[in-house]
């Protein structure tokens, strides 16, 4: 008869590198199985810790932090966002992934105070989590990117994306964030004046997004006076 050999919830979390409650939502999620003692201790197999142990090596349970980001207040109220964070969610359990934080705001992409950001690279600088899991890199920041890739690199963060294609409301966030852009600039040169400023440019691009983007913003031949080099 084989003699099997069992570990206690004490030393189990210990060997994985994880928490006891995360062992028990493992257990709960049927990833591991338990036994009880005759004196009602619960049990975990050693073959089953050296398993789980080998695909953490290999990735598997990883504590992961989910994020999810869109731009508009209709977007939110159209459930877009819901539905990103709930796709992250799926993502992640199909990866194996352990969530330790999920983290979903509207705001745009270029904004760098973005709460719920440096929630995340706060939680990154205390070697909280290994996966920053994202919908795709815009989602994370439009300009930038690279920068924080290797931001939380540097404390054993790798980012990960869920998808490469954007989605189709791409162009309308991008014409979102260059108003903001241009906003921005011109609250800081023009001050209470750039909010006709900011009306104008508005009402302009909509007007060329609205046409198919017939003409090309900064083509010299549709202005006569941009035709001197």
């Amino acid at each position: 008869m084989k003699w099997i050999k069992y570990i206690s919830i004490g030393k189990a979390p210990k060997i994985l590198g994880i928490t006891p409650k995360t062992l028990r939502r493992w257990e709960q999620a049927q990833t591991i199985q338990s036994v009880r003692t005759p004196t009602g201790y619960r049990r975990y197999r050693a073959d089953d810790i050296m398993r789980l142990l080998t695909q953490r090596q290999m990735g598997f349970g990883a504590r992961c932090v989910i994020y999810a980001r869109v731009s508009s207040s209709k977007q939110t109220r159209d459930g877009n966002l819901d539905r990103q964070r709930d796709r992250l969610r799926e993502e992640a359990q199909k990866r194996g992934y352990d969530p330790v934080l999920v983290v979903a705001e509207q705001a745009s992409g270029i904004n760098d105070k973005r709460r719920g950001l440096w929630r995340v690279l706060h939680l990154a600088e205390k070697r909280g989590f290994d996966v920053l899991l994202i919908e795709y890199p815009d989602r994370l920041a439009r300009f930038g990117y690279r920068y924080l890739v290797e931001y939380l690199r540097a404390f054993d963060v790798r980012v990960e994306t869920a998808q490469d294609p954007p989605p189709a409301s791409f162009e309308d966030e991008l014409t979102r964030d260059l108003i903001t852009i241009l906003t921005v600039f011109s609250a800081r040169l023009y001050g209470r004046r750039s909010q006709g400023f900011r009306k104008k440019i508005t009402e302009t691009i909509h007007e060329h997004h609205e046409k198919g983007g017939e003409q090309t913003f900064g083509n010299r031949r549709q202005d006569p006076d941009l035709a001197a080099p």
